[in-house]
């Protein structure tokens, strides 16, 4: 059970460093690299902010282990398809690999945290 805190936390960790701090820094400090990972694909500038604020509440979500699990699974849900999306827009206008396997490398971890979320959950309602 400890092992399964201990990655859990750990992939969590990352995904809220990734999802939520960083853009909030750049939010607060960096104001004007706001819409640089947006703007080369063609999305408007206001989508940008709706994007920093969903995953600000996404990784902030899945980090809160009281919270309902139902809330807790449609916030890996919201995040992971952000990461699909980005993903796909990144095939479709840019092509550059690194910014494709960058959210690949993201969803892995992701994918890592919510796997072992699920084994915390089952573990404690076996008992």
């Amino acid at each position: 059970m400890k092992k399964n805190k201990v990655i859990f936390w750990i992939a969590t960790s990352v995904i809220f460093a990734m999802e939520a701090l960083i853009p909030l820094v750049t939010l607060l400090f960096a104001h004007e690299y706001i819409n640089a990972g947006t703007k080369p694909l063609g999305y408007p500038d206001y989508f940008a902010y709706a994007l920093i604020v969903c995953k600000i509440v996404g990784a902030t979500t899945i980090m809160l282990p009281k919270l309902p699990v139902k809330l807790r699974e449609w916030a890996y849900a919201g995040l992971t398809f952000n990461l699909i999306f980005a993903i796909i827009s990144h095939m479709a206008v840019d092509t550059i690999l690194v910014k494709i396997i960058m959210p690949i490398i993201v969803g892995a971890v992701l994918t890592v945290s919510y796997v072992y979320s699920q084994k915390i959950i089952s573990n404690i309602k076996n008992k």
